[in-house]
């Protein structure tokens, strides 16, 4: 579904974009379809990346996988599922020397 959205909400502006034979690259800078494509574009991500957190973090026992997605509004989603991923890779490599 958010797939569908993601797909959805940004070919919406990409061909605004087009019709209005906009330099999308140039529109970047100011404002527009570019952007508004861009923004949704990277909502759906936030939004399709925070239920893999939820989800992935329950499955490994990682508490308060929650916060990565609390700290994303405050900081960064840029910044927290990179780090959520370091300490999903980290959870695996300790679970693997674990059982080996």
């Amino acid at each position: 579904m958010l797939s569908l959205l993601g797909l959805v909400g940004t070919w919406t502006f990409n061909v605004l974009a087009v019709v209005q034979t906009v330099d999308f690259f140039g529109d970047l800078v100011s404002s527009g379809p570019a952007v508004s494509s861009i923004s949704v574009d990277l909502l759906m991500v936030a939004a399709a990346g925070s239920v893999f957190i939820l989800v992935e973090g329950r499955r490994l026992g990682l508490r308060h996988a929650w916060l990565y997605v609390v700290l994303s509004a405050l900081t960064a989603f840029a910044f927290t599922f990179p780090l959520f991923l370091a300490m999903r890779e980290r959870k695996l490599t300790a679970r693997a020397r674990a059982n080996a």
